[in-house]
């Protein structure tokens, strides 16, 4: 067995990472970039760096889940999702499910509460958002709710105004109204079981950028079979479709990325 390759059984074991769930040259750029930072040159000798240094795991497990999220990341598609999609659920329903996958420090959770919230006051609706992610750690930040004003920068004051409070050392706290629609849990997506079934909306966006493409092929249909029929998929703006799983959703905006079950 080649250094690497030890180095990858030792980050399943202590980091809880399956490593052969990502594309290998993903999992070797972030090491690299572990290893620069840290001051090893070799992955033998980042390997024992690892196994010895107890921060180092958290490190290696953040830089291994790194991702970039902000409120309204994307507003077209958000837009898109409050002014035709929401409505067009609630034409036949007014309990809405939705599941944000990988959701990470929280921040799109919230921007699905926020759409939820504001149409409450114009339509009858009872939301649960299943918010989900491999990572506690970044999840204990979501479940606190608390962000540095440019995670709101694609937000208006009137939006801000309504949805947070302005914490004393200047940072924004979701409100408790936007918490309480939301259930932050522990998930990993490459298990194939999803958080719920029956859903209205799974948004799972900017996440299989990591996988393969059978893994990416797995995900699709372990997300088609935890919606509800007619239910809506929203995926990253550089992701889509692979062959094999196409013809499991429709388009109702390509460009966007949101397809619905057939």
């Amino acid at each position: 067995m080649d250094d690497f390759a030890a180095l990858n059984r030792t980050i399943e074991r202590v980091v809880g990472i399956k490593t052969s769930n990502y594309k290998e040259d993903y999992i070797r750029r972030r090491v690299l970039s572990r290893m620069r930072i840290s001051g090893n040159e070799s992955f033998a000798d980042y390997h024992k760096y690892l196994l010895s240094e107890a921060d180092e795991k958290d490190l290696l497990r953040n830089a291994l889940t790194i991702n970039v999220t902000e409120f309204l990341r994307d507003p077209e598609v958000f837009s898109l999702v409050r002014q035709q999609v929401l409505p067009e659920i609630l034409k036949k329903k007014t309990r809405i499910r939705i599941w944000c996958a990988g959701c990470a420090t929280g921040e799109e959770a919230y921007t699905y509460a926020m759409l939820a919230r504001d149409l409450s006051f114009t339509h009858e609706i009872d939301c649960t958002i299943y918010a989900t992610d491999i990572d506690r750690k970044v999840l204990e930040k979501a479940r606190e709710g608390v962000y540095d004003a440019r995670a709101l920068k694609n937000l208006n004051e009137r939006q801000i105004q309504r949805h947070f409070t302005r914490t004393e050392d200047g940072k924004y706290e979701a409100k408790p109204e936007l918490k309480s629609l939301i259930r932050f849990s522990h998930h990993d997506l490459m298990t194939n079981i999803p958080a719920a079934r029956f859903l209205d909306l799974v948004s799972c966006r900017n996440v299989t950028i990591y996988f393969n493409e059978k893994q990416k092929t797995d995900l699709v249909r372990m997300i088609h079979g935890s919606l509800g029929m007619g239910g809506y998929y929203v995926m990253g703006k550089t992701e889509y479709l692979g062959r094999e799983v196409e013809d499991l959703f429709a388009p109702f905006d390509p460009i966007q990325k949101i397809f619905i079950k057939k």
